[in-house]
């Protein structure tokens, strides 16, 4: 099996609608597509699939983070590899990349943020050299 890591196109949008479908976040296409487009428009974004023999097989997206209390940072705001395909250092190859686009960032830290329901995640980034910083609720309020 041969990974490639390359920078996403607004054309991996159904993959990447079917990768998150997979892992649970029910969205249509049409809404992958949109959001897509205008992240790859933004240079504080990075988004990186991973290919096996053409087919998208995962998908990572990285964005700069300033907050006013704490030092900027770039934060993955997701990570999916196909349920087929993982165990094989995929998901830890997309880490890796974003990694490096952080240096690029001149930050120092990279921070992911987990549901407390995916333990096997949980366990995914504490092997690949996460630490647990916080625990934390995260609230939401509509605005429509």
């Amino acid at each position: 099996m041969e990974i490639k890591i390359r920078n996403a196109e607004i054309s991996d949008s159904e993959s990447i609608t079917e990768l998150s479908n997979q892992l649970g976040y029910k969205t249509l296409h049409t809404d992958i597509q949109n959001r897509l487009k205008r992240i790859l428009e933004h240079r504080e974004n990075c988004i990186y699939v991973a290919t096996e023999s053409g087919k998208v097989v995962g998908w990572i997206h990285g964005f700069y983070s300033m907050r006013v209390e704490s030092d900027f940072c770039v934060e993955i705001g997701g990570l999916v590899v196909n349920d087929n395909f993982r165990k094989n250092g995929i998901g830890k190859k997309l880490v890796d990349k974003v990694i490096g686009w952080t240096e690029l960032k001149n930050c120092e830290k990279v921070r992911v943020r987990c549901n407390v329901a995916r333990t096997k995640s949980h366990k995914f980034y504490e092997r690949i050299g996460f630490k647990i910083n916080k625990e934390q609720k995260i609230f939401n309020k509509r605005l429509n």
